[in-house]
């Protein structure tokens, strides 16, 4: 997924799969990492209880979250989106800050270097499949419709020669996770 879709969707940090725990548990981490880095590695070991069964729940808090958030961007080294900060609220709702730098990419004139997006809205979560509904969305202090935060993306993927995407696609959720909820301060992962 490019990094201009991870950034608008933000929790696909936690929910995008890689290959394995153990390169990411080589790397030094902080308490608030290391407990969602275990809750990945028992949802990845339980699997996917049965038709039928009950599903199991893990919560991770906000603080974990925006942890292993920053953990997972100084990892992977990511060219464009260089922080991502989540509130975690009632009834699926979240609200988010990312700063983008595209200073060592060639970008239309158009475009600033660096620009933070703030956002507001609702996550879904639908069969397997989990995205984040847009309710407002900022760039900078301009407030600003989907359709052009979906253009800026198309053409930074265009240069990275990368697939475009929209702010809205949907996702696959990786582990079994059946359902995603949010309360204050808190995500619920339902697997």
């Amino acid at each position: 997924m490019p990094s201009a879709g991870k950034a608008v969707i933000g929790l696909s940090l936690f929910l995008s799969s890689f290959p394995g725990l153990a390169p990411l548990r080589a790397q030094p981490v902080n308490a608030e990492t290391q407990r969602v880095l275990r809750i990945i590695e028992k949802i990845e070991k339980e699997g996917s209880p049965g038709p039928g069964a009950a599903s199991r729940k893990e919560v991770v808090s906000e603080t974990e979250l925006n942890a292993y958030i920053a953990y997972r961007i100084a990892f992977e080294k990511e060219e464009i989106m260089k922080e991502l900060r989540l509130k975690l609220l009632p009834r699926n709702r979240v609200e988010g800050k990312i700063f983008i730098d595209l200073s060592s990419k060639r970008i239309p004139g158009f475009l600033k270097p660096q620009m933070n997006v703030y956002f507001a809205g609702t996550i879904e979560t639908e069969g397997p499949k989990v995205r984040v509904h847009m309710e407002s969305l900022f760039l900078e202090e301009q407030r600003i419709q989907t359709a052009l935060l979906d253009m800026i993306i198309s053409v930074v993927s265009q240069f990275e020669k990368m697939e475009p995407v929209s702010i809205e696609d949907w996702y696959d959720l990786p582990y079994g996770i059946r359902k995603l909820e949010t309360r204050t301060g808190e995500l619920v992962v339902s697997y």
